[in-house]
Order: C-alpha cells, then sequence, then structure tokens
C-alpha cells in the first residue's frame, strides 16, 4: 500500500507504534466516556452539585499532579511513567466495577475512586505529550496533535451513547469493567515497545524540587506561554458550565434517559471530530486569534441556545456545533503552547498548561451546580453564556502573541567557561557579571533592548537580574544575575538557551561600541563553599 503523503492529515498513522497507540487510545479513551456517564447517572437522584463534582473529583487531580508529573516526565524513563499510570487506573476502574455490582459503591466512593482515575490521567498527561516526537518525524507533529484530537473526540462521539447504552441495558458496573479493560491494551503496546536507550534521560543532579522551580520559572517568564494560559483561563469557566450541567439538561429540561443523555455528548463529538478537518481551512481564513474570539462565541450562543430548548432535537444541532467551537478554541490554543515551548521545558511547560486546563473546570464545576441550585438551570447557562461571550470580546484586548517571534529550537551558543578550578554541580550560588561597553547615543535604546536579555535569563534560570551604570565611566554598563547553582548555569550554557534568546542577546550586542565584546566573569558564595583559588575568571560568553 502507498505510503501517505508527508502532508496528510493520516502520516502519523504510518508509523508503527504510533499506530497501535492511537487505536489502543482510542479503545481507552472509549472506555472513559463510558465511565463519565455511568458515573453521573448514578448521582442524578442527588442534588445538581454532587453530579458537577464527577467533573471536578476528574480534574482536580490535575491542580495537584501536573507540575510533579511535569517533572517526572522531563527526568525520567516516560515509558515506565505511562506503564505505571494505566496499571493504577485499571486497579481504580476495577474496584468502581467490583463495587458496583455488589451494591457497596456509594456516592462518597464513587467520588473517591473517580479522583483516583484522575490522579493517573494527570500522571500520564504530560508524558504522553512528550513521547510524540520520538513515535513520528518532527514535521508530523502537528498531525499527529490533530489525530489526538480526533482521536479524543471519536471517543466523545461514541463513548456516551454506548456508556449510555450499557448502563440502561445492564447497570453501571459493567461500564466501570470495560473502562478497567480499556487500558490493558495501551500497557500492552508500551510493554511491547522498545524505547531507545538514547532517549531515556538520566536523572542527573538537579533535585526534584530544582526541576519543578527551573520549569516554573521558565513559564513565568515566557510572555508567549503566559498569554496561551491567559487565554486558556478566560474560556474554560464558561465552558465547563456545558459539561456540568449536561447531565441535568438531559434529564430535567429534555426529560432524556441515560441513552439520550448519551446521544447528547455523541453529538458535541461528532461536531468536533467534523470541526478537526476544517480547523486548518478556518485558521487560514481567520488566523489563531480570530478563531479563539469566532470559537467563544460561538460556544456562547450554544449555551444560550440550550437555555431555551425544551425538545431533543434543536438541542443535538446546538451540541454539533459546540463540538465544532471547543476543538477550534482548545486545538489553538494547545498548538501555541506546543510552538512555544523549548524541549526542555516541554513537559513541564505543558503540565502547567494541564493545570490551568482541567483545574479551571475542577474550580468552575461545583460552582456552576451551585448557581443551577440557587438560580435555576437556565439562569446558570444564560451566565455561562454572558461569560463566553466576554472571553471572545476579550481577544482584541489580550491576544496571543505573534509565533512568527517565538523560536525555540535550541541554541547553545555560549562557549564553556574557562575556570582556574573545577566547581562541583551544587556550588553556588554563582553570580554571573556582564559588562558591556555602549556609545552615548546608544544608551537608550541598549537599556530598552535588555529588557528583552533579562526575560532570556530568568527564562533560563536566573534568580534576579539587574543592569547598573558605572559612575565613574557611563559607557561601562554591568549586567548581573544570580543562579542558584553551578549545574543551573551550566545547563543554561548547554540545553536551555533557544534561538529567541540568541537573537535577543544579538540586537542588544548591535549597539556595543565598536571592537568591543562583552566581558564576563563567575563568583562564587564563599559562605557556601570553599574559598576559590587566587587568580581571575574572565570569559566571553
Amino acid at each position: 500500500m502507498p505510503s501517505k503523503p508527508p502532508d496528510s492529515p493520516w502520516a502519523p498513522l504510518a508509523a508503527r507504534v504510533f499506530r497501535a497507540l492511537w487505536i489502543a487510545q482510542l479503545v481507552s479513551n472509549v472506555g472513559s466516556w463510558m465511565q463519565t456517564v455511568g458515573a453521573q447517572w448514578l448521582l442524578l437522584g442527588d442534588s445538581a452539585a454532587l453530579v458537577t463534582l464527577v467533573q471536578t473529583a476528574s480534574s482536580l487531580p490535575v491542580v495537584l499532579l501536573a507540575l510533579p508529573s511535569g517533572v517526572i516526565a522531563d527526568r525520567f524513563d516516560r515509558r515506565s511513567v505511562l506503564l505505571v499510570a494505566q496499571f493504577a487506573m485499571v486497579a481504580a476502574s476495577g474496584a468502581l466495577a467490583v463495587l458496583a455490582f455488589t451494591g457497596a459503591l456509594t456516592p462518597a466512593v464513587l467520588l473517591a475512586l473517580t479522583f483516583l482515575l484522575g490522579c493517573g490521567t494527570a500522571l500520564m498527561g504530560p508524558a504522553w505529550q512528550a513521547i510524540q516526537p520520538e513515535l513520528v518525524e518532527r514535521g508530523q507533529l502537528g498531525q499527529a496533535a490533530a489525530l489526538g484530537a480526533v482521536n479524543m473526540n471519536l471517543a466523545r462521539a461514541v463513548g456516551p451513547a454506548l456508556g449510555g447504552a450499557v448502563v440502561a441495558a445492564a447497570g453501571a458496573g459493567w461500564v466501570f469493567a470495560f473502562n478497567a479493560a480499556s487500558y490493558l491494551g495501551t500497557a500492552a503496546v508500551l510493554l511491547v515497545w522498545r524505547r531507545p536507550r538514547a532517549a531515556i534521560p538520566a536523572a542527573g543532579h538537579e533535585g526534584l524540587m530544582a526541576a519543578l522551580h527551573a520549569g516554573r520559572r521558565y513559564v513565568w517568564n515566557a510572555p508567549g506561554v503566559r498569554r496561551v494560559l491567559l487565554r486558556t483561563l478566560l474560556f474554560i469557566p464558561g465552558g465547563a458550565a456545558l459539561w456540568a450541567l449536561l447531565p441535568l439538561t438531559a434529564s430535567r429540561t429534555l426529560a432524556l434517559g441515560s441513552g439520550g443523555y448519551g446521544l447528547l455528548l455523541a453529538a458535541v463529538g461528532a461536531g468536533a471530530v467534523a470541526g478537526a478537518f476544517a480547523l486548518p481551512r478556518i485558521r487560514r481564513l481567520l488566523g489563531a486569534n480570530a478563531t479563539l474570539a469566532a470559537g467563544a462565541s460561538l460556544f456562547a450562543g450554544v449555551l444560550a441556545a440550550l437555555a431555551t430548548v425544551r425538545t431533543p432535537w434543536p438541542a443535538v444541532i446546538a451540541l454539533l456545533a459546540a463540538g465544532l467551537a471547543w476543538i477550534g478554541v482548545l486545538s489553538t490554543l494547545n498548538a501555541a503552547v506546543q510552538t512555544r515551548l523549548p524541549a526542555w521545558a516541554r513537559a513541564r511547560g505543558l503540565a502547567v498548561y494541564l493545570l490551568v486546563f482541567q483545574g479551571g473546570q475542577a474550580l468552575a464545576a461545583p460552582l456552576w451546580g451551585a448557581v443551577a441550585d440557587g438560580l435555576g438551570q437556565r439562569a446558570c447557562l444564560l451566565i455561562a453564556a454572558a461569560l463566553m461571550l466576554l472571553s471572545a470580546a476579550s481577544v482584541r484586548r489580550w491576544p496571543l502573541h505573534d509565533a512568527d517571534r517565538i523560536n525555540p529550537a535550541p541554541s547553545a551558543h555560549w562557549p564553556a567557561p574557562p575556570l582556574v578550578f573545577d566547581p562541583g554541580e551544587a556550588d553556588g550560588p554563582v553570580l554571573v557579571c556582564v559588562v558591556h561597553r555602549v556609545p552615548a547615543h546608544h544608551r537608550a535604546e541598549f537599556v530598552d533592548r535588555m529588557r528583552h536579555v533579562q526575560g532570556s535569563r530568568r527564562r533560563t534560570g536566573a534568580l534576579t537580574w539587574g543592569l547598573f551604570q558605572d559612575g565613574n565611566e557611563p559607557e561601562r554598563f554591568i549586567e548581573t544575575y544570580l543562579v542558584a547553582s553551578w549545574a543551573e548555569h551550566l545547563a543554561q550554557h548547554d540545553v536551555r538557551l533557544t534561538a529567541t534568546d540568541r537573537a535577543h542577546e544579538e540586537r542588544a550586542r548591535e549597539l556595543l561600541a565598536p571592537g568591543t565584546a562583552p566581558e564576563v566573569t563567575h563568583a562564587f558564595d564563599t559562605s557556601s563553599g570553599p574559598a576559590l583559588p587566587e587568580g581571575q575568571n574572565r570569559s566571553v560568553h
């Protein structure tokens, strides 16, 4: 059979391991949606707030574990991390099935085991995203991400309807049992896959907390990533209202059973699958920011429609549009964060994105449930629609930054610092001083350009940063920044700098006095280690 063209949306499926994992994940995702239907349906006799807690129990673990999971995925064998997550989720789903079959499944136990399943998902998320470059060619990563979205939404189209039918015919215990078995397929593929040894990171000497802080510093000092997180935070609360209140809309407003609820969720999934194939053309026509505004506006219209309809078929049509809007916004945001993260911090940056995305849903869902109990479901949906319209309007004020200005490709352009002694990796903190000589007519512009260099230093490890002008020699500017350890500074030299960092440095150095170059010194804190040998240490970055 001829291979798929490189630009085909299906091209990554030609890779054997990716194809096997994609199929296994489709089965697993179907099981997860079946379980969601079973869990929510078991609680429909209780309050709206209790029903919405199913979503909170699934999402809250990401708030607690996303950042540690990102560190683990960046530091240890991701295949092993994924296997641990799979078997943990088999155990939790199996316990749900046994308790449901024996009639011992209480709401508290149901929510607790759902929370444990969410912990497995939180552990798996960053590692799963980070192994994609090992499974497909670099030029196919965009198609691989799109196929991941298709996978999830195919499952959303099939799983809820299948879950509703199984619950109606045989009870919730069987959907829990199927979900437990569904994880075994992914585990089997991972067990067979022999990951190249070179791809397995060495743990090194960077502690877990140091790695956690390094990832946090990068995200906090990366304006492009921060803007993606802001746009996510502005979209998710209104979007969470749909998922939190849809079971109540199905049962109370539309008088549907579990099968009808599954049909509503299937409509969302079908709309999202259609949207996945239409999205490249939509983004070419509108651009990323207009796609975000259009998606939020369309989603607001869906929420308003659900507040007014009283029959199933108009709701189904509205939910098809919801699926299109949902995948349009979230795939745009996901692509944006992927293209703005360097390889060394990718899993940790994705963990922060997942934290905002899932955490926003976890916090918003019970609030919507409380509002629905207090003001009524119709008023709750209209409030959520208003929030979505505000999200759409805010795109003009806070758009995504132009991706062309951000190049996260690695750039090891600093030479190794020549020292007169060999410091240990844990030695520090290290004070780095860089002397720049700038002519008078360039000084104001130099200071302005160095603001971007400050961001680069802080993203890659600087705890503090300063730029000082010599009072005796006004053309002499002294840049200082403090790094926690020698290992952190070596990481700046070896793996953390990007093409964007290099461009900022070069733009600043264009303004230096002709024939001069930055003079760099490294100073070690003598209170935390042995005194250094005599002699100067001077190098050029």
